[in-house]
């Protein structure tokens, strides 16, 4: 789906960008691949949604790759000019929300929540080429989602999205739109970042919404992005007579990055 820098305002303008775009990036998964021509991009972590019991589950494909952005394994090397951010673990965080009705209890709603802290990711600009934004892979650990339910948690380590065994969620970016040719730093930015999500064993296209801004040398954001359980066979969830789950299901990328 969340320092202080030895280059100009100038370069931390540019950055605040790039991070942006990597912190969209964000939150879901797949395996990297690299794509620009100038550094090799980053690991880190993505990740999906559950709801409170059970969740189906089933492995599928392979992922993409494409435009502005790279994506290799370990982390990127700057050039000149350039600065790497980091996502920080621990003060960013990923969410997924997905709706679920109770059957046995009067067909009650509810909005399952769960969180992971256990993000990474990484980000490289170049001040004389704003632009030029190279993003790594962003891995989200799933294993760690907590919800206010421990069985709903349970289940989806052992079932749904089957993340004691598939822990480790990926978002390959593969192109950064609306980057803005300039900066003015404590400003907000909006772009839209797409890439391969993976989860489990099964990759597909994802973009995100992406809203961040660079103040006082830190990069923070947030990501946003609707994802179908089917589309990744992990559900929707439906268990006879006790509880059916939707669909559809949010996630939300709040980040922190510092170089």
């Amino acid at each position: 789906m969340k320092h202080d820098s030895p280059f100009s305002s100038h370069a931390v303008r540019w950055l605040s960008i790039t991070v942006l775009a990597a912190a969209v990036i964000l939150a879901a998964c797949a395996p990297a691949s690299p794509t620009p021509a100038a550094v090799e991009p980053t690991a880190a972590a993505t990740n999906t949604t559950v709801p409170t019991d059970p969740m189906p589950t089933d492995p599928p494909q392979a992922a993409s790759t494409a435009a502005p952005v790279a994506s290799p394994t370990t982390p990127p090397a700057a050039a000149a000019g350039q600065v790497t951010y980091q996502i920080v673990p621990g003060e960013s965080k990923v969410t997924y929300e997905v709706g679920e009705t109770f059957l046995n209890q009067n067909n009650r709603f509810n909005l399952a929540v769960g969180t992971t802290t256990q993000v990474t990711g990484s980000v490289i600009g170049d001040v004389n080429n704003p632009s030029a934004v190279t993003l790594g892979t962003f891995e989200i650990d799933i294993s760690k989602f907590a919800s206010d339910s421990s069985r709903r948690d349970g289940y989806i380590r052992s079932n749904g999205l089957e993340s004691g065994k598939y822990p480790i969620a990926k978002f390959v970016p593969t192109k950064v739109e609306s980057l803005p040719s300039s900066y003015t730093e404590g400003q907000d930015v909006a772009l839209k970042v797409t890439g391969d999500l993976t989860i489990k064993t099964t990759t597909r296209p994802v973009t995100w919404d992406v809203t961040t801004r660079l103040a006082n040398g830190v990069l923070t954001g947030k990501a946003t992005t609707e994802i179908l359980m089917s589309d990744f066979n992990v559900g929707p969830i439906s268990i006879l007579g006790v509880l059916n789950t939707e669909d559809k299901v949010k996630l939300t990328f709040d980040f922190v990055a510092k170089p």
